[in-house]
């Protein structure tokens, strides 16, 4: 079975086929850097790290980029109200962006362009649409895309274009000819940062932005596009129009896109003011079990976070970890169970499908716990390990998994661990016991094996 994705520009699953043989052009639209990200933007990134991983398990090449915006208006807001400049503002939240998605441990993007390096590109890829007469200088020096010139305008989102004009929710704009039209090169205002153009001091757009990013590293045709559910329309509709109008022929093959992440029903988001941040998460779970709980639902499906769905995760990966004896991995076998290896891959090369993944990888674990042959356990566990690290888990030792936001200072817990150790073997059991105790009110549990000591938190 090959694998298949759904194609959000044709409505369907489509069985995926590179341009070039094993090598594949991926392009996800990146972060607007003016504040630290959160769990919804945790939410796409981890579908398309799965994707990457997975695009490579099979022994494709690939070319990810994920861009970075750190031009726009949200940006230059903030700079205003903090009295700072836009690049102490943007410099601040790339380092904790990828602060983020390391300590997520996400593959790294292989190029990771910002905008207000491709200015010029920019600028070409404007002057060309002009040229082309699909776009236009407006009355007070604006550039703007005519969106009439583009007959497949409205097919990725599915709109019509009277349906988007009797919709108009689009503000009257006296500088555009026709309201549906949107900027691609704005005038410089005050306090508003700008580079020199044809048409006067200006910024870009951000549509073009990702156009023009995505044609200087992967080309006029590449193979995947992706981003969140809220980028379909106007953001990747516009760049499909102003893409296709500028070289004439094919962008992107298949447009995927994750599902929203909600809070009681409603879309996290940092405008609405109900999001929690990653690195804040990431005091609390281990990476993995954000990760966990991001791919438990299918990429596509909105999601909704509680704190009891977290705990969820939680319980739900310590079950797989709790099914891995220490000893049975340092003796790994190369040896796989083929059948849940063809499982495995028959899930998710129908279009990522990770709920089932996952179901398989519960499978192993109840085998595993009722297995008592070492070679079949040993077999057992090195597929359990392949098939979840495709995916990115069972990454961790056990043993730091379930130490991880403990909370207390490490080196403290061996000392006490020790100080038990001397006393059983002095046979002061009370005060072995006190200090078992005193280790369980701090949420630590020991357990006590062949091999020495072990400890997690619960």
């Amino acid at each position: 079975m090959s694998l298949s994705l759904y194609n959000t520009l044709t409505n369907k699953k489509e069985v995926f086929k590179s341009i070039e043989p094993n090598m594949v052009g991926m392009y996800v639209c990146g972060i607007t850097v003016y504040d630290h990200c959160h769990l919804g933007h945790a939410r796409a990134y981890v579908a398309f790290d799965v994707l990457a991983r997975y695009l490579k398990y099979l022994g494709y090449k690939l070319n990810y980029v994920r861009n970075i915006t750190d031009v726009e208006d949200k940006i230059i807001k903030k700079a205003i109200e903090n009295s700072e400049t836009i690049s102490s503002i943007t410099n601040r939240y790339i380092l904790s962006m990828n602060k983020d998605f390391k300590d997520l441990r996400l593959l790294e993007p292989t190029i990771e362009p910002k905008a207000t390096d491709y200015i010029n590109e920019m600028i070409l890829m404007i002057e060309e649409l002009i040229k082309n007469k699909h776009a236009y200088v407006g009355k007070n020096g604006d550039v703007y895309f005519a969106v009439r010139t583009f007959e497949e305008y409205g097919n990725l989102s599915n709109k019509k274009i009277d349906e988007l004009e009797s919709g108009a929710r689009v503000k009257e704009n006296l500088d555009k000819d026709d309201p549906l039209d949107f900027v691609l090169w704005k005038m410089a205002k005050q306090e508003e940062p700008y580079w020199d153009s044809p048409w006067g001091r200006g910024r870009p757009g951000w549509h073009i932005e990702c156009s023009a990013m995505s044609l200087s590293t992967l080309g006029k045709n590449f193979d995947i596009h992706g981003g969140g559910p809220d980028l379909i329309f106007p953001h990747h509709e516009n760049e499909i129009a102003q893409s296709k109008c500028s070289f004439d022929q094919e962008f992107a093959n298949y447009w995927i896109h994750s599902g929203l992440l909600k809070i009681s029903g409603e879309k996290m988001s940092k405008s609405l003011g109900n999001f929690a941040r990653i690195k804040d998460l990431l005091k609390i779970y281990h990476p993995e079990v954000i990760k966990f709980f991001l791919i438990s639902s299918h990429y596509r499906s909105a999601l909704d976070f509680t704190n009891e769905s977290l705990e969820q995760a939680k319980a739900g990966l310590v079950r797989i970890y709790e099914s891995i004896d220490e000893k049975i991995i340092l003796e790994e076998s190369g040896e796989v169970d083929k059948g849940f290896v063809q499982d495995f891959e028959c899930a998710m090369n129908d279009d990522l499908n990770t709920p089932k993944a996952i179901s398989i990888l519960f499978e192993i674990v109840k085998k595993i716990n009722l297995e008592n042959d070492n070679l079949t356990k040993r077999r057992l566990v090195t597929t359990l390990k392949k098939l979840a690290n495709i995916i990115g888990l069972l990454r961790e030792k056990p043993e730091l998994f379930f130490q991880y936001g403990s909370g207390v200072d490490t080196q403290l817990i061996e000392e006490m661990i020790l100080k038990r150790n001397l006393a059983r073997k002095d046979k002061d059991f009370d005060k072995a016991d006190e200090i078992r105790d005193e280790l369980r009110s701090l949420g630590i549990i020991l357990d006590d094996k062949a091999d020495g000591t072990k400890w997690k938190k619960v």
